[in-house]
């Protein structure tokens, strides 16, 4: 066996590109430490690169997971000040972690009455940058650097892995999906993508609710949201991707969070169904975060979890606005959001570049 050493100049770029992990005869896991790691480094630099983050610029940014995490690591390699808007729902642990690495961290507690915590959080950034002289916000939602640093994935899967049929991975911001996808299709058009969400998120058409299921969906549109690169799209409840995380821990040894459970719950279904395809998970984040939740069974059991048998597979369905009490699934067949039947009609426009400005 030949082993090489590479060298980092920093620890984010050590740990922003996932191993590729076989999970079955035709499945790979894409398993990263820390996904938001990809798209924060680069936007950063490119922001330094066009002269928009010189020295004495505030990093300022919402987000209530990973992304501030990403964010928080570059800015303190940086030695840029960062203030992140973020709501109750941000875990203890990160919240302290965010402190050690130096940033501000400011908690909205109260919703807005249309796009909940995510719409009162743009507004309070808004009002943090006008409060300082030189800002520079990532919008990771508007932000096309967004996507376009998952090209670089592509590349690795295509390098490694030759043709790849089909990508599953949970959509929040759109950034990790959209980009990949697109930088595959350039050679291999018809690679098919299918986006993991949670019931009650309005990314593909379902009204906003309430969702205990964090790290994917969302409650307001992102204009990273490409819609036409979908083919289909899953939704499915928190306890069957708590249950999905344990799963995967159990019989792969991968310790991810429950995002990565709901993308495995979908992607170990469609690849059993699909034995022709080469297929790939987007597996975001470890699980660290979440031992006192997804990994803590008393927890589980508290709320009412449980970690039983792995459903069968989805219920298809073919209007999109029902949120459900199990896992369901649409053909989303690349459509634009107003072509699919029962998408609930907008009642905000997707959050632009200067929303929060």
């Amino acid at each position: 066996m030949t082993v090489t050493t590479a060298l980092f100049d920093e620890i984010t770029e050590a740990q922003m590109m996932p191993r590729l992990v076989r999970l079955g005869p035709n499945l790979y896991g894409a398993v990263f430490t820390l996904m938001k790691l990809l798209p924060a480094r680069y936007i950063l630099r490119r922001a330094i690169e066009r002269g928009d983050l010189e020295p004495g610029t505030t990093v300022v940014e919402t987000t209530s997971g990973t992304f501030g995490l990403a964010l928080a690591m570059q800015s303190a390699l940086l030695g840029r000040e960062l203030v992140l808007v973020s709501d109750p729902a941000i875990d203890v642990h990160l919240h302290r972690r965010l402190r050690d690495l130096g940033a501000t961290v400011e908690i909205c507690r109260e919703p807005a009455p249309v796009g909940g915590y995510q719409r009162s959080r743009l507004d309070r950034l808004a009002e943090v940058r006008a409060e300082r002289a030189r800002t520079f916000c990532p919008e990771q939602y508007s932000n096309p650097d967004n996507p376009r640093s998952y090209g670089v994935v592509a590349d690795q899967l295509a390098r490694a892995l030759g043709q790849v049929d089909c990508v599953i991975g949970p959509v929040g911001s759109g950034g990790s999906m959209c980009g990949t996808v697109r930088g595959l299709r350039a050679a291999t058009p018809h690679t098919r993508a299918v986006g993991v969400d949670t019931h009650h998120s309005v990314l593909f058409g379902q009204p906003d609710g309430r969702r205990s299921l964090r790290g994917l969906g969302n409650s307001l549109w992102p204009a990273n949201l490409d819609h036409t690169v979908f083919d289909d799209v899953h939704w499915c409840t928190a306890g069957e991707a708590y249950a999905a995380t344990r799963r995967l821990h159990g019989r792969h040894a991968l310790y991810q969070g429950p995002t990565s459970g709901a993308a495995y719950l979908v992607a170990e279904w469609y690849a059993r169904r699909h034995p022709g395809e080469l297929c790939v998970v987007l597996l975001p984040d470890e699980g660290h975060r979440y031992q006192s939740t997804a990994y803590d069974d008393g927890w589980l059991a508290a709320n009412g979890y449980a970690l039983g048998d792995a459903p069968a597979g989805p219920v298809e369905t073919v209007t999109a606005d029902r949120p459900a009490d199990a896992w369901s699934w649409l053909r989303w067949n690349r459509r634009r959001y107003d072509d699919v039947p029962g998408t609930v009609a907008r009642t905000a426009e997707p959050v632009p570049a200067e929303a929060a400005r």
